[in-house]
């Protein structure tokens, strides 16, 4: 879909000057909910104690400077929801601090909510409205009124493809012309920093191309800040630098390609037959080919068995010739996001279920 130039803002010179976000020793620890259950007989009439809550956040520091498309990484559960609620002022962290182009979330919260434009994850959209006034009344919540909200109404619709759709009932709308609607709403009183919760959350391929070719050029001729959470690690890959997040803790922070570079090798998966003894398989791989590139090891991860090596396409017939016909595939590949995940934490993306959120 072709897309009309991205909307004008007037940045102040003091944006460059200082980190987009800044996150300096946060941590959260939600309150421990107390059992509820009925004391046995004769015993004491005493509450049990409350259960041990883990952290949400452990003792997280990253900043993000001006102009950069910037995700945060995890599966659910991982702390992400968490980071998210505190850099929008929904959520006051137990410790650490947080601040927004200078401004600290606790001190000054009204001025980092001028600077924040927030999409959630879930739909924030009046169906029973149009696109024109859902951004309308958005528009009188930071007091714009008249012909200046009017005017920038106009621009934003235009700009994200919505201009003949502006007094169309949003109840009429795909998922992602909902999405568009919603990142023009959250542009609409001017911010210098865009958060994001899941945006590509319900849509379609095309939907999604169409949503990264809006965000990157408003990065590049507006110098916009996107910062977003995501647990899909093909958006992790589009942006300039992630945070790696599991179990509340910051486990890597980089660039896609650097974070990639620290697997050392290729990636080799061995598919074991079926009814084989993978647990085996694994063992005599890593007794016969060590010593193994740190990390590198084989090790067993669901029915499979991943390990990494220098020239991996060379290794293979090697490998195949020494477990014979124990096997039903074997892939090399280049490291990906996911191979990173693994290698730092030593299980995938989506079995990292804990009590963070």
């Amino acid at each position: 879909m072709p897309m009309s130039s991205p909307p004008s803002s007037t940045p102040t010179g003091t944006a460059a000057q200082v980190p987009a976000v800044m996150v300096e020793g946060l941590s959260h620890q939600y309150p421990a909910s107390r059992p509820r259950r009925r004391p046995a007989r004769g015993a004491a009439d005493s509450p049990p104690a409350p259960a041990v809550q883990p952290r949400a956040l452990d003792d997280i520091t990253l900043s993000i400077p001006t102009g950069e498309i910037f995700a945060v990484l995890g599966p659910n559960g991982g702390g992400k929801t968490t980071l998210f609620r505190i850099l929008t002022n929904l959520l006051r962290p137990t410790a650490g601090t947080v601040n927004v182009l200078g401004h600290d979330v606790r001190d000054n919260p009204a001025k980092v909510r001028q600077e924040l434009g927030v999409v959630f994850q879930m739909p924030g959209l009046d169906v029973a409205l149009t696109a024109r006034e859902n951004l309308t009344h958005q528009g009188h919540l930071y007091g714009l009124r008249g012909q200046p909200l009017r005017q920038r109404i106009d621009e934003l619709l235009a700009y994200f493809g919505m201009a003949d759709h502006a007094d169309d009932f949003v109840a009429g709308f795909s998922g992602g012309m909902r999405r568009r609607v919603e990142v023009a709403k959250a542009l609409l009183h001017e911010p210098r920093v865009l958060l994001l919760d899941e945006p590509s959350t319900g849509l379609d391929p095309g939907g999604r191309a169409d949503l990264w070719g809006y965000l990157t050029q408003l990065r590049q001729r507006r110098g916009l800040t996107i910062v977003l959470t995501t647990h899909l690690m093909d958006e992790a890959d589009r942006c300039d630098r992630l945070a790696i997040l599991s179990q509340g803790k910051l486990i890597a922070l980089g660039t896609p390609d650097a974070l990639k570079a620290r697997i050392g090798g290729d990636v080799i998966t061995v598919e074991p037959g079926g009814g084989q003894d993978t647990a085996g398989i694994c063992d005599r791989i890593a007794r016969a080919f060590a010593p193994w590139p740190t990390a590198g090891a084989p090790r067993v991860v669901g029915n499979r068995i991943v390990m990494q090596r220098e020239h991996g396409p060379a290794f293979i017939p090697t490998l195949s010739q020494h477990i014979g016909p124990d096997i039903r595939s074997i892939s090399v590949g280049r490291p990906t996001l996911e191979d990173v995940f693994l290698h730092l934490t030593g299980h995938r993306l989506w079995d990292d279920q804990t009590a963070a959120v």
